[in-house]
């Protein structure tokens, strides 16, 4: 059994380096096919990015309503004095449903986000050579760098605020599980004990929301001709 696993081992990474790249090719036909359809029909890129900036905005928000939520009801929590633990894993594991169900939410539409960008700024870059003014040239060539700076700042705000998710998710989850394995007052004092360092998370990932909220209403003035006011 084991000299089938060993020799199955580099097969299966060497698959996975085949597939890769077609992934990754068949991902980008599925993006220029789905770009096409949607421009067919008036949307183009430029409106596109918009929309689904608002949308992961929108996303953010959520999450960070969610999360304050979550923290409130475990502090509510470690005030335990009698009744059933069944409920109180009950509402904790709900919470902690909800907060990765968000979380997710917000990963996925900072990618797509991500993916309609590259495929904006690769269009105007090639398009920048169709022109036969130079006047005009240069001035769609400034705002394509304006807009790409304000986009970097966001993506980086964006994945930031991501980045800060996992490890508050990683504490939640690990009282979730106690908790369930251990329907006593031992486990609701531990949850306690965490709390300090919960919140502290918490508190961390919610400021990074609102900063990503913050760039992305930038972005989205100066996608609308509105004058960007610099985030402070």
């Amino acid at each position: 059994m084991s000299d089938k696993s060993d020799s199955d081992q580099p097969l299966s990474q060497f698959g996975r380096r085949l597939l890769a790249p077609l992934l990754r090719h068949l991902t980008a036909k599925f993006h220029r096919v789905y770009f096409r359809a949607v421009e067919s029909v008036g949307h183009h890129k430029r409106d596109i990015l918009v929309s689904r900036v608002e949308t992961a905005r929108d996303g953010l928000e959520e999450a960070k309503e969610q999360f304050q939520t979550a923290l409130e009801k475990f502090s509510a929590l470690t005030e335990f004095d009698g009744g059933d633990l069944e409920d109180v894993y009950k509402q904790l594991k709900v919470e902690f449903d909800y907060s990765r169900a968000r979380a997710l939410a917000v990963k996925d539409r900072i990618d797509a986000v991500q993916d309609v960008a590259e495929a904006l700024f690769a269009e105007w870059e090639e398009e920048l050579d169709q022109y036969s003014n130079r006047t005009l040239r240069g001035a769609s060539r400034s705002k394509l760098k304006q807009t790409q700076q304000l986009y970097g700042q966001l993506l980086s705000a964006m994945r930031r605020a991501e980045s800060k998710i996992d490890p508050v998710l990683a504490v939640f989850q690990d009282h979730v599980l106690f908790l369930k394995h251990n329907l006593n007052a031992q486990a609701i004092a531990s949850l306690e004990s965490e709390l300090v360092t919960l919140s502290l998370g918490v508190s961390g990932l919610i400021k990074a929301m609102e900063r990503s909220i913050e760039r992305a209403n930038l972005f989205v003035r100066s996608m609308n001709g509105q004058k960007a006011l610099p985030a402070e």
